[in-house]
């Protein structure tokens, strides 16, 4: 198979990590992580020391002895990504770059630095033909695949919030996932299908940012036109647009935060790295735990 974006990803992470050193996003996926998941193994008997939490009352009444609940730690981790494969990701990114670009870039850096963990990926977005789902599998041939796909069905009609709700009610695993979509399809999932993914898995979302209308050669991808060029000069349309947007992004932050979300925007390609360095940061030092 032709490895097309995971080219494209090792170039990008070499370049923007010389800036750092280069273990930090290894050092900073791991550590987000560390101790989070544990698989329930056997019971045995309580002795002084162990976490009276751990104790498991109704199996104590049964017997004639107080038995805690061992655990054993997770070693490997699901990660899912729930795309945004919609019209509105042929629109361009606040830095005027494809949001596809953008969004199949994030997803691929994220991906690769799965791998690199010995984790597995998979992937859910709406196809031409309906859902897609890709299982969970480790090595780069999966995630171009992924990639690949999702380059070749943006863009496809569906429902996000739909595909949310098919997440948590047909994928019976614990999984850390990341919705990469932009601030409509944040705002686009319900409270209900938010409430339900959160109570199972561990959630971020990235934001890919949108352009805006005062941009030269702007395109409504609503209306299927360019912006008429009195437009892009027009104060007070630049301050009703902001004040959409404000109010649109108040809207996503309130909503998350509620559920106890991460998140974190992207604007471009090159600034993949730090951004999700950021993220991951604020994911770690938010106590969600």
């Amino acid at each position: 198979m032709e490895m097309k974006y995971i080219t494209k990803v090792k170039a990008s992470i070499s370049i923007q990590t010389r800036k750092k050193t280069t273990n930090l996003l290894e050092g900073m996926y791991n550590s987000i992580y560390k101790g989070k998941s544990m698989n329930f193994q056997d019971l045995r008997e309580y002795v002084v020391g162990d976490n009276i939490k751990d104790i498991d009352w109704k199996a104590s009444a049964r017997s004639d002895k107080i038995l805690i609940k061992q655990f054993i730690a997770e070693k490997k981790h699901n990660v899912l990504f729930i795309i945004d494969s919609g019209k509105k990701m042929l629109g361009d990114s606040k830095e005027l770059e494809p949001k596809k670009d953008v969004a199949i870039m994030t997803a691929g850096t994220i991906g690769y630095l799965v791998d690199k963990n010995g984790d597995s990926v998979g992937a859910i977005c709406n196809g031409r033909k309906g859902i897609n789902y890709f299982g969970f599998n480790t090595g780069l041939n999966n995630l171009e695949k992924i990639l690949t796909y999702i380059e070749k069905e943006i863009p496809s009609e569906g429902d996000l919030n739909k595909l949310v709700e098919y997440t948590y009610k047909h994928i019976k695993r614990k999984m850390i996932i990341f919705i990469i979509t932009d601030i409509d399809g944040i705002n686009s999932i319900t409270d209900t299908t938010y409430r339900r993914l959160t109570a199972m898995h561990d959630v971020m979302v990235i934001n890919i940012s949108d352009a805006s209308i005062s941009e030269i050669d702007s395109f409504d991808m609503d209306q299927d036109c360019y912006v008429p060029y009195y437009m892009w000069e027009d104060d007070k349309l630049k301050d009703i647009e902001s004040k959409i947007k404000e109010d649109m992004y108040s809207k996503a932050e309130e909503k998350l935060k509620k559920y106890k979300i991460a998140s974190g925007t992207i604007d471009c390609q090159k600034n993949i790295v730090n951004d999700i360095y950021k993220l991951l940061e604020r994911r770690k030092n938010a106590n969600l735990y």
